[in-house]
């Protein structure tokens, strides 16, 4: 689950600082994140995302890329829904 981890804690923090004021659903995504990348690194990695990756597709219209961003917002979005993927294929 942790393979974009990285790069999304790089990008997550300046798309939202650069788009926060535009998207302002991208901070509960960034929020989201943060709580997710925290508790896999801090835990096992059993714990339940069931819920953080619902509210993620939630926020995110299902990961859907507003037409008015940039590519690493894009790619942020990308990354997330191949996270949310990973984990439910793990976890059927």
């Amino acid at each position: 689950m942790d393979k974009n981890l990285e790069t999304l804690e790089l990008y997550v923090p300046v798309v939202d600082r650069v788009h926060g004021n535009a998207h302002p659903e991208f901070h509960g995504v960034r929020r989201l994140f943060e709580d997710i990348a925290g508790r896999v690194k801090e835990t096992e990695p059993e714990l339940d995302f069931s819920r953080e990756f619902e509210l993620l597709r939630d926020i995110t219209n299902n990961y859907a890329v507003p037409c008015d961003v940039c590519e690493t917002y894009e790619a942020v979005y990308t990354m997330l829904a191949e996270l949310d993927e990973a984990y439910q294929a793990r976890n059927k």
